[in-house]
């Protein structure tokens, strides 16, 4: 790890809080990558992760955008675009919405988080999005996340006032061998109301390992989709906590696996409190000789009464080398509750495939028709400015996979 050690210190010292910088890169250094022994490293190909690999650096110019990502900000109130971590343009503007950048203080929370603390030490500061009290915003934020460097680690906190609403959708792109690092908060205060989608569409050769945190008040919602397509090994960790009675999250994850990639989703919903509630769909599909990981956590608090949490995830299996790993877990401390959990893993109904096939449609037509299905549960949630394109993508993508059934 010497050459990526020697290129993020010298990142590190350029900045302005370097102190505070090499705390966290202290405590990275002394957890070291995590190895699969480790169980929530298990299933992740950390045998082929070689940071020496990857330099950090900042970026010499600043590419166009794709047309995806235009499309996206023609459609938001406020664009903000974000290139290696970096605030690079902030566009429009949107009464009771501010943007600005802090120094991260993050680094004390995820003290086990080797990952979590790598992002503490490099990235360049808290992108922070603050939603004043009562602002109920109706058009879109947009965020463009970009990578254009070996190393990119993005850190956004969004926080919400008492009784505010906003949607926010994040799109990330880029990232040709690239190691990508994100980190996200959500602060919800009492009776706000936060949608916030995900679509990660980085290039296939990259390693992405994303840690959100939403931490939610008194009836305070966050509804939450992360939809992901790219990368080499794209691990998603979705947690929550529920601080105040009343308070509702929704979250669903969505991917397509092709070639050999490996999706891995990890979710821990913490019922701190009672009278809260939790639902949690994950659905994705994996062809060729892909592999996805789905490990979710309940855990309800003693004390905890009344509270109703529920996950769900579902798989399809395109080719009979693709592989679906699925390990819902439920840690309850308190009787007065109400929770379920359903997992399932198979390909798709021959039955459904033989109706379209008997009304005229094609077998690879009806496979995809089939496999679009299954996802709209998904897409139909999203704001619509962006189940549109994101179907579209998504629609794309699909003719380019080869499905491989009995």
């Amino acid at each position: 790890m010497k050459n990526f050690s020697q290129s993020a210190l010298s990142y590190i010292e350029a900045l302005e809080n370097s102190s505070a910088r090499l705390g966290a890169w202290e405590t990275f250094s002394a957890l070291g990558l995590p190895k699969t022994v480790d169980e929530v490293w298990r299933y992740a190909p950390l045998r082929e992760l070689d940071l020496d690999h990857f330099e950090v650096r900042s970026p010499d110019h600043v590419p166009a955008l794709s047309n995806f990502a235009r499309e996206l900000g023609e459609r938001a109130g406020l664009v903000v675009r974000v290139l290696d971590g970096a605030v690079v343009e902030v566009t429009g503007a949107l009464e009771g919405v501010n943007v600005e950048c802090v120094e991260s203080t993050w680094s004390s929370k995820y003290a086990n988080d080797a990952f979590a603390q790598l992002n503490c030490a490099l990235s360049p500061y808290t992108i922070t999005l603050r939603v004043a009290d009562g602002a109920h915003v109706v058009t879109p934020i947009v965020i463009l996340n970009s990578t254009s460097t070996d190393a990119s680690f993005p850190q956004v906190n969004i926080t919400l006032g008492r009784s505010a609403q906003a949607s926010v959708v994040e799109y990330l792109d880029g990232g040709v061998d690239a190691l990508v690092v994100p980190l996200a908060e959500y602060d919800l205060a009492d009776n706000s109301s936060l949608q916030v989608s995900t679509y990660q569409r980085l290039d296939a050769s990259a390693w992405h390992i994303a840690r959100s945190t939403g931490s939610l008040g008194r009836d305070a919602r966050l509804r939450q989709a992360v939809i992901s397509i790219g990368a080499h090994y794209n691990r998603s960790r979705n947690d929550a906590q529920f601080l105040g009675a009343g308070a509702e999250n929704e979250l669903r994850t969505t991917f397509l696996g092709s070639g050999n990639q490996v999706h891995d989703f990890r979710t821990h919903q913490f019922h701190r409190v009672g009278r809260t509630h939790s639902t949690l769909l994950s659905k994705g599909a994996v062809a060729d000789a892909s592999r996805s990981v789905y490990t979710g956590m309940i855990e309800i608090e003693k004390g905890a009464k009344r509270t109703d949490a529920r996950q769900t995830n579902h798989n399809l299996l395109l080719s009979p080398h693709a592989h679906a790993d699925s390990v819902p877990n439920l840690d309850i401390r308190e009787n007065d509750v109400m929770c379920a959990h359903a997992s399932s893993v198979g390909p798709l109904d021959e039955l459904q495939r033989w109706y379209l096939e008997s009304r005229g449609v094609t077998r690879p037509d009806a496979e995809r028709l089939m496999i679009q299905g299954f996802f709209y549960e998904m897409l139909a949630t999203l704001p619509s400015e962006l189940a549109e394109v994101v179907e579209r993508d998504l629609g794309e993508t699909l003719h380019h996979v080869e499905i491989v059934t009995p």
